[in-house]
C-alpha cells in the first residue's frame, strides 16, 4: 500500500513526517482512508444522543480530523515547497474533494444545532475564557460557511466551495508553470554588463542546476529584482520585466484572467447568499478591521502623500537619467536600476556592496539570537530528522530550562519545484489537549544559491524577509494554548502580520548588525559608518514601495467589492482602478492581479491584502514599546509580548491582545513616520 507510511504513527525523531519514506503517490489514497475516518468521528458527534455538553460536541470537534490534518499538512506543504507532477495532479484532484468533505461539516444540521445550543447557553456552562473563545470561534466559522440556511442555500454553498477550489488549484499551477518555463540566459560579458560578482554567482548556479552554458536569470523575485536592479542593459531589463509581470496572462493554458472572473463571480455569489452586499464585506466581517470601509480609509490615507513621494523620487531617476544622456522616460524595468544609483550617489552606498556583510548563516544566527535575547529560546541543528530536499535544515527549538519548545525547519534556497515568495507554514500546530504536542514549523525562501563553496548573501531586503518569516515562525513556536483551533497564527488575518512585521525591526539595530554582520572573507564587523548609511537610507525609495504594495492592496479590495464580476475583463477593470488612482506611470502593482497568488491561489488574503498595512500600524507603534523602556530587549516588555501576542494564539480579539500588551490602541501616525510619509501629509494639508 503506497499510503503505508503517511497513515502509521510516525516513529521519527519528534514524530516529524518520514519523508524519507513517504510515496508521494501514497497521498490520494491516503486522503481518502483519512477523510474517511473523519467522517465517522463526525457522524458520532452529531448523532449522539446525550444532550449537547462543551466536552462531547466541541472538545470532540477538536479532536477530529488529526489523521486528515496531519496528511493534509505534509501535502500542501510539499505542493509549495517542493512539487512534482504526481503531486500536482493529485493536488488538482483532491482539492474539489476536500472542499466537498468539509462542506460537509460545516453544513451538517445536526452538527450545528449541538452548537448553537450551546452557543444559546454559553452563560450558565460554566466555561473558562479559552473554552468561551473557542465556543464562540466554531459557532462563528459554521454561520460564516452557511450552516443554518436553507437546504437549497447550503448545496450552493458547497457548490461554489468544490469550484473555487479547483480554481484555486489551477490558479497557482499556472503562475508556478509560467515561472517554470521562462529564463533569461546570458551568455556573453555584454550580457552580463553591471551585474555584481553576487549575482553573476547565483546565476551561474541556476544555469548548473538547470543544465545550461552560461548564466540564468529566472522569475524567482530574488533572481530578478536584483538583475532588475544591476543590469546595464536596458533591453535585457525589459525583456525580463515584461515576462516577470505577464506570468498568468500569457495566453493558452496557463492563463488565468478567466480564472479569476469566475473566482470573483462565484465569491460575490457566496456573498450575497450568505446576506451580504459583497465579498469584500463578508471577508472583513471577521477581521480587526471589521468592514472594508475602514480598511479602505487606512488605505487611501497613504495613498496620496505615498503617490507625492514616488513622484518625487521618479523626478530624481529622471534627472539621473538624462544627465546619463539617456533619451527615454524613466519606464518601470528602469526603476531599480537608477533608484540604485541614487542611492548609491545619496548614501554612498552600494546594496551590492552591503551583501558581503549579510551570508545567509550570519542572518540565521541573527535571528535566532534575538529570539534567545527576547524570549529564551536556544536552537540546535539536527541530522536525524528526515527532511523533504537536501537543501532543508531543521533545528531543535528549546526554552530557557532546556524543554523542548518545537521542531524549526528552514528551506531558504530558490529551486524549480518551489512557488515563488517566502512564507511560513506548519507541519504540526501546538496543543495541550491530549498531552504536550509541540508545533512543527517551516519557513520556506526564495533565496539565491551562490556556487562552489562561497556562502549565500542576502541583500537588507532579503534579511528583512528572512527576519520577517521567522516572527510568523515564533508566532507558531511559541504557541501555549489548549485547543488547536486557537493556536498559533490561527488569528484575524490583519493581525498576523503584526508579530513577524514587529520582528523585523530587531534587524535594523545596530547592537544586532554590529554582532552579526560580518564580512563572509574577513570575519570583518560591518563598519559603523556603514551601518549609519544603511539605517540612513531605511526609508529611501519609500514612494515605490508604498505605491506598487498600496494599488495592489486597493485593486483587491475593489475587485472583491463588486456584487457581481459577470464579464469581468481582470485586466481592463486594474488598468482603470489604476487609471482613477491616477497611478505613476514608472511603477506597476507589486502582484498584478493574473498572478496575485495571495488573493487567488487560495483565499488566505482575498480582499485582505490590506492586512500587512494594517499591522504596520501595529508594528511600528509596538516597537516603540522597547523603545520606551531603554532597552530593545527589555525582559518586561518581551513577557508582554509573549504573553499576549506570540504564545497567545487566537485567546483574545486582536484589539484586545495589543492593548494588553502597549496599554493602548495605536494611532496610524506611527505608520506615516515609519514609511517618511508623515512630511508628506503634513505639506498637503498646509
Amino acid at each position: 500500500m503506497t499510503a503505508k507510511a503517511l497513515l502509521e504513527p510516525w516513529t521519527t525523531p519528534y514524530e516529524a513526517p518520514p519523508f524519507d519514506r513517504i510515496d508521494r503517490a501514497g497521498f490520494r489514497e491516503a486522503f481518502d482512508l483519512a477523510m474517511e475516518e473523519d467522517r465517522r468521528e463526525i457522524d458520532a458527534i452529531a448523532n449522539d444522543s446525550a444532550q449537547p455538553s462543551f466536552d462531547n460536541t466541541i472538545v470532540a470537534l477538536e479532536r477530529s480530523g488529526q489523521l486528515l490534518n496531519r496528511i493534509s499538512a505534509t501535502f500542501f506543504n510539499l505542493t509549495g515547497a517542493d512539487t512534482d507532477e504526481t503531486l500536482k495532479a493529485i493536488e488538482r484532484e483532491v482539492a474539489p474533494v476536500l472542499s466537498k468533505h468539509n462542506s460537509s461539516i460545516y453544513l451538517n444540521d445536526a452538527l450545528f444545532r449541538r452548537i448553537d445550543a450551546l452557543k444559546q447557553r454559553r452563560d450558565e456552562l460554566g466555561l473558562g475564557s479559552e473554552e468561551l473563545r473557542l465556543l464562540d470561534r466554531w459557532h462563528k466559522t459554521f454561520v460564516r460557511q452557511g450552516a443554518g440556511r436553507p437546504p437549497e442555500v447550503r448545496a450552493r454553498l458547497a457548490e461554489i466551495g468544490e469550484r473555487l477550489a479547483v480554481l484555486g488549484t489551477r490558479f497557482g499551477q499556472n503562475v508556478l508553470a509560467d515561472e517554470q518555463a521562462w529564463t533569461l540566459i546570458l551568455r556573453t560579458e555584454e550580457d552580463l554588463a553591471g551585474l555584481p560578482d553576487f549575482l553573476r554567482a547565483a546565476a551561474r548556479e541556476a544555469a548548473s542546476e538547470r543544465g545550461v552554458e552560461g548564466y540564468v536569470i529566472t522569475l524567482s523575485r530574488s533572481s530578478i529584482e536584483p538583475f532588475l536592479q544591476y543590469s546595464a542593459r536596458r533591453d535585457l531589463r525589459e525583456q525580463a520585466f515584461r515576462a516577470w509581470i505577464a506570468r498568468g496572462e500569457g495566453g493558452g493554458e496557463t492563463d488565468n484572467r478567466a480564472v479569476i472572473a469566475e473566482m470573483v463571480e462565484l465569491r460575490a455569489e457566496r456573498a450575497r447568499l450568505l446576506g451580504y452586499p459583497s465579498f469584500a464585506h463578508y471577508r472583513l466581517d471577521d477581521t480587526m478591521a471589521g468592514t472594508p470601509e475602514r480598511a479602505l480609509d487606512l488605505l487611501r490615507s497613504v495613498w496620496e502623500p505615498a503617490r507625492e513621494l514616488a513622484l518625487r523620487e521618479a523626478g530624481d531617476l529622471q534627472r539621473l537619467a538624462d544627465q546619463e544622456g539617456g533619451r527615454f522616460r524613466i519606464a518601470p524595468w528602469d526603476w531599480r536600476y537608477y533608484a540604485e544609483r541614487v542611492r548609491k550617489e545619496r548614501f554612498a552606498l552600494d546594496a551590492g556592496g552591503v551583501k558581503p556583510y549579510l551570508p545567509l548563516e550570519s542572518m540565521i544566527a541573527a535571528a535566532f539570537d534575538c529570539a534567545n535575547r527576547l524570549f529564551g529560546l536556544s536552537f540546535e541543528e539536527r541530522h536525524n530528522v528526515p527532511v523533504y530536499h537536501p537543501d532543508v535544515r531543521v533545528f531543535d527549538v528549546k526554552d530557557a530550562e532546556g524543554r523542548h519548545v518545537g521542531l524549526f525547519f528552514g528551506d531558504y534556497f530558490a529551486r524549480p519545484s518551489k512557488r515563488s515568495g517566502a512564507w511560513m507554514s506548519s507541519f504540526r500546530s501546538q496543543r495541550r489537549l491530549d498531552g504536550d504536542v509541540r508545533p512543527i514549523i517551516v519557513n520556506v525562501m526564495n533565496f539565491s544559491k551562490s556556487s562552489g563553496d562561497e556562502p549565500a548573501l542576502l541583500s537588507f531586503d532579503d534579511a528583512r524577509t528572512l527576519f520577517h518569516e521567522f516572527g510568523h515562525g515564533l508566532h507558531g513556536l511559541l504557541s501555549d494554548v489548549t485547543y488547536p483551533s486557537l493556536a498559533g497564527t490561527s488569528v484575524s488575518r490583519d493581525f498576523v502580520e503584526f508579530p513577524s512585521q514587529l520582528y523585523e525591526h530587531w534587524l535594523e539595530q545596530p547592537d544586532v548588525l554590529r554582532r552579526f554582520a560580518r564580512h563572509y572573507r574577513t570575519g570583518e564587523p560591518m563598519p559603523d559608518a556603514l551601518i549609519e548609511r544603511v539605517l540612513a537610507s531605511r526609508l529611501f525609495n519609500q514612494g515605490f514601495s508604498t505605491v506598487e504594495y498600496t494599488s495592489s492592496a486597493l485593486v483587491d479590495l475593489e475587485l472583491h467589492l463588486l456584487p457581481s464580476a459577470h464579464n469581468l475583463d481582470v485586466v481592463e477593470f486594474e488598468r482603470a482602478t489604476l487609471a482613477g488612482l491616477h497611478m505613476p506611470d514608472a511603477i506597476v502593482m507589486r502582484h498584478r492581479t493574473p498572478h496575485f497568488g495571495h488573493i487567488f491561489a487560495g483565499e488566505g488574503y482575498s480582499s485582505a491584502y490590506y492586512s500587512y498595512l494594517w499591522s504596520e500600524t501595529l508594528d511600528a507603534d509596538g516597537f516603540a514599546a522597547f523603545e520606551e523602556a531603554g532597552d530593545i530587549f527589555d525582559r518586561e516588555t518581551a513577557s508582554r509580548l509573549k504573553r499576549f501576542v506570540y504564545s497567545a494564539g487566537d485567546l483574545r480579539d486582536p484589539a484586545e491582545a495589543y492593548t494588553a500588551f502597549r496599554g493602548r490602541l495605536p494611532s496610524p501616525e506611527a505608520l506615516m513616520r515609519q514609511r517618511g510619509l508623515l512630511a508628506v501629509a503634513s505639506e498637503a494639508e498646509m
